[in-house]
């Protein structure tokens, strides 16, 4: 009688086990489906593949997940992403800006750097406190984004969005800075944060 619900016992821990290996093996292979079809416009060269288009590679997790939940909840709204995560579950947003996160950091922007330019951001920068969120090397931290070596052109979009509200901030933050600047101060900002390391 013992053998026989023993034997009953570790069939059923088998069964549980293998059930559990089977939907982790099912739910990495659906993570790296969801990150191949992000890498596929953000690109996968530490350099993001389309004009206006992030590059993701070491945005900080909390970041990355709470974008991936507002993209998923319609509180960002740009497609493909809104519908690419229609029904995605929390736990794969979660293994989803994991995965992201550990992407190798973009590389900074090719091209000649504007003296006079670089060194009006940096005293925006220093008026703004840029650097207090977002660290002082750009890195970002915790719900706060990577912003040095992204791409030019996606930062003068993200700035000029969040001053139009075009782009919804989750705190009030970015309103306050952004108020009392105008698009040249954008243009600055973005030449000289896209060639960051």
């Amino acid at each position: 009688m013992r053998q026989r619900v023993w034997r009953v016992i570790t069939a059923a821990l088998a069964a549980a086990v293998f059930s559990a290996t089977a939907i982790l093996a099912q739910a990495a292979e659906s993570s790296e489906r969801l990150l191949d079809a992000c890498l596929a416009c953000h690109g996968d060269a530490q350099r993001g593949a389309l004009p206006n288009v992030p590059a993701l590679g070491a945005q900080p997790f909390d970041y990355l997940t709470i974008q991936l939940y507002m993209f998923r909840e319609k509180m960002r709204v740009v497609e493909p992403m809104t519908s690419m995560l229609a029904g995605v579950k929390d736990d794969e947003l979660k293994r989803l800006a994991a995965a992201i996160a550990k992407l190798p950091a973009p590389l900074p922007a090719d091209g000649p750097t504007d003296a006079a330019r670089v060194e009006r951001a940096q005293a925006l920068v220093v008026q703004h406190r840029c650097n207090f969120c977002h660290n002082r090397d750009y890195s970002g931290q915790q719900n706060v984004p990577r912003l040095a070596a992204q791409r030019e052109d996606y930062l003068l979009k993200a700035l000029r969005d969040y001053k139009s509200n075009a782009r919804r901030g989750y705190d009030a933050t970015m309103d306050d800075v952004l108020y009392p600047l105008n698009d040249d101060h954008f243009r600055d900002l973005a030449h000289f944060l896209s060639r960051q390391r």
